[in-house]
């Protein structure tokens, strides 16, 4: 699913106002969004925008406009304090109404830790924005383009913040009704990202020099991994960060970057080039099978994905559920497994007819008489945990032969195993449609986030 269609938008004719969006966990990472935020505004016809949300509990945001030589601020006061209302009632209308001015050239978001980019660029492009005078009521993305998201990261925390089990709540973060790991946002705001800021300390003690290596050079080999190609920079402290770095780091995001891009559940599982060999200990496992999982079998394996893993993503075949398209994700220890639709061999000639021609051309390659697309396809990052291990407890959770004739001659009987992913539901979701999450991806099996 692309940011915007390059077919009404090709690149020498698209006069939409570029959109940088800067995203950072809380912390020094927050701290390096704020510099960058201010060495950006620098530039003539750059203007920032920052929505603090620290008081959104309260249904009060602070709203900050600012270019190079002014600066104005707003109180909202939201009736429900959500992110989802800031979004749709202030920042994407905001959006609108800059772009109409001749005098912005480009826009910078200075995302608060509580707002997600991916989030923030899917409403972009879906969420209808309505009201804005002399506007037709329509998506931002037709008035705005992503150009890049760039992520700062807290180079001593960020890997114990990717791979923990703390939950945004709990480290006072989040309201208590936040079911969101640290772990989860910590990855997805750089798996998300087109060019990362790596924050660290430049006055680590001698004694700790040789650790301290060891621990770049393992965060190193991460981010090559989860997000290969993008530009990084190493800065040592926030005053290092200059208009001329900043700046730099952007021009160097790949032309084929995602830009904002969304990718559904059927794009490929690995972007880009990333290296396929060890480094440190980390290595990026790749598990694929053309038959289903046992679902009580691998309920009990999942654990495998807990314990050393930066992150673990795909699409599952569940023996009990023949016609859905599992996905599965993990980020540290915690793990949510959703609903992505159905598989083509499960659809009607109406459905496949809407169906991705990609997704279609690609299925074809390796369609099976019996099963037709139905496969499992999993990318897993680990950091410490023994890939052979991790291979061996998913291929223990897949159905035996005997067990594999009953799924296809027998599907009756298969429906009854037993199957802890089989009663879904679909978590409060007005607020993330209006953030621009799909519904369907906010599905989990009760109780299933381990």
């Amino acid at each position: 699913m692309a940011a915007a269609d390059s077919t009404l938008f090709p690149p020498e004719s698209d006069r939409r106002t570029p959109v940088v969006a800067l995203a950072g966990f809380a912390g020094l990472a927050a701290a390096g969004v704020d510099r960058a935020a201010a060495v950006l505004g620098m530039a003539p016809g750059t203007v920032v925008v920052r929505h603090d949300l620290t008081q959104l509990r309260e249904g009060i945001v602070h709203r900050t406009v600012r270019t190079a030589t002014q600066e104005t601020s707003a109180v909202l006061e939201l009736a429900h304090g959500c992110v989802s209302c800031t979004l749709r009632m202030d920042l994407l209308p905001l959006l609108c109404t800059l772009a109409r001015r001749e005098s912005v050239d480009r826009i910078v978001l200075a995302l608060d830790p509580a707002f997600e980019a991916e989030a923030v660029c899917h409403a972009i492009e879906h969420v209808v924005v309505a009201g804005v005078h002399g506007r037709v009521d329509g998506p931002a993305g037709r008035d705005v383009r992503v150009d890049a998201v760039l992520t700062c990261l807290d180079a001593d925390a960020w890997l114990a913040d990717a791979t923990g089990e703390e939950t945004l709540a709990e480290r006072g973060l989040a309201t208590v009704d936040d079911d969101r790991t640290v772990a989860q946002v910590a990855v997805g705001q750089v798996d998300f990202a087109d060019a990362v800021i790596a924050l660290g300390a430049a006055d680590a003690p001698a004694a700790l020099l040789a650790d301290a290596r060891a621990d770049r050079a393992k965060l190193a080999a991460v981010l090559d991994r989860l997000v290969p190609g993008a530009p990084i920079a190493w800065v040592d402290e926030l005053s290092r960060l200059t208009p001329a770095l900043v700046e730099t780091l952007l021009t160097r995001v790949p032309a084929d970057s995602r830009r904002g891009r969304i990718f559904d559940a059927h794009a490929p599982l690995l972007r880009g080039r990333p290296p396929l060999t060890a480094d440190c200990g980390v290595e990026l496992v790749e598990f694929a099978a053309a038959r289903p999982f046992h679902p009580a079998r691998l309920h009990e394996a999942l654990d495998v994905l807990l314990d050393g893993v930066v992150t673990a993503r795909g699409r599952v075949w569940l023996a009990t559920q023949p016609d859905e398209v599992v996905w599965l994700e993990s980020a540290g220890g915690g793990l949510r497994v959703g609903g992505a639709g159905r598989w083509l061999a499960a659809m009607s000639e109406a459905e496949l007819a809407e169906a991705d021609p990609e997704r279609r051309a690609m299925a074809a390659l390796r369609w099976d008489d019996r099963f037709g697309d139905r496969d499992i396809s999993l990318s897993i990052l680990v950091h410490e945990a023994d890939p052979a291990e991790i291979r061996e407890a998913l291929h223990w959770a897949l159905v035996e032969d005997d067990e594999l004739r009953l799924v296809e001659r027998a599907p009756e009987r298969v429906a009854l195993w037993e199957d802890p992913f089989g009663d879904w539901h679909a978590d409060p979701c007005a607020s993330d449609e209006a953030a621009g999450q799909p519904v369907e991806d906010a599905k989990s099996p009760r109780g299933e986030a381990k």
